[in-house]
């Protein structure tokens, strides 16, 4: 039983930031999903697929993996490239790309 331990990812349809704020530790699968052809969903015998713990840090989820010995992967978090932007910048002269009118 190994558990992953990251930091989700912004959401691309939306512009916040609010579920990308918690470290989420989550059990990779002991089992494959299997699909059931009478009812038509896939299911899995692996409870542990369920479980997903979310923590302020990095280090909280750590201590929680050590305190119960339960193995671990750290998956690194990437920084966000920002970019400040204007509305006016889709209108000045000299803009690289075509217009779209």
């Amino acid at each position: 039983m190994v558990a992953r331990i990251y930091r989700p990812s912004k959401n691309a349809m939306q512009s916040g930031m609010a579920n990308s704020k918690l470290w989420r530790l989550e059990f990779e699968p002991n089992s494959p999903k299997t699909f059931d052809y009478v009812m038509g969903y896939c299911g899995s015998s692996d409870m542990n697929a369920q479980v997903k713990l979310k923590f302020e840090s990095q280090e909280a989820a750590i201590a929680y993996c050590e305190r119960e010995g339960i193995a671990y992967e750290l998956m690194e978090e990437h920084p966000r490239k920002h970019r400040n932007r204007t509305y006016a910048d889709n209108f000045r002269y000299g803009r690289i790309g075509t217009w779209s009118h």
